[in-house]
Formats: C-alpha cells, structure tokens, sequence
C-alpha cells in the first residue's frame, strides 16, 4: 500500500493523516493521545465519491507504520480500524487495551 500524498499532522494530543482527492475534498484519519505511547483512532472518512479505490487502507497503513516505529500501541475506537484489526493478525502487537476509566468513543 502506497504512502504517496499522504500528510501527518500533530497538534500536542490530536493528530490526523489526510489525502488530498480534490480541490475540495480529502480523505482523513484522525487520532488523539489518551496515554503515552497510547493513541485512538477515532475517526475514518473518505468522501463517497472516492470510497472503493483503499484510500482508508493507505491510510491505515501509514498510522500502522508510524506506530511501529513510535513504538505505540492503537486503541481502534473507529469501526473501520477496529474491522481492519480483525482482519490483520500480525497487528495484533499493536494493540492496546482500552485505557482504564475511558470508553473508546
């Protein structure tokens, strides 16, 4: 899965990856730190005209990778990232529990 046009943005608990499809439309999956090394992903969203061609699978990949290499662990508070978690095994490192006291959103 190809990491071309992908951009991370950080603020200091929240961040968010991004693709940009059109003029007015892009792609995103959003995030925010609930603990160090902890990160949920709360949120996927590709405009329907665009869904079908893996953009949130780039996407996932991309959060999966920086993981790995931050050495954090994902709270899939997202469905899709929580589907994409079932269906990635070799993920399953990459994990984290819920963070006690806190629902997943």
């Amino acid at each position: 899965m190809s990491e071309t046009g992908i951009t991370h943005e950080s603020r200091e608990n929240s961040g968010r990856y991004f693709i940009s499809l059109a003029p007015d439309a892009e792609a995103q999956m959003t995030s925010r730190r609930v603990a160090p090394k902890i990160i949920s992903i709360d949120h996927t969203l590709v405009p329907p005209e665009f869904r079908g061609q893996k953009i949130a699978d780039r996407l996932m990949a991309r959060a999966i990778k920086d993981a790995k290499t931050k050495g954090e662990k994902i709270i899939p508070a997202c469905s899709y990232v929580a589907a994409q978690f079932k269906r990635h095994p070799e993920w399953a490192d990459l994990l984290a529990d819920p963070v006690p006291g806190r629902q997943a959103d």
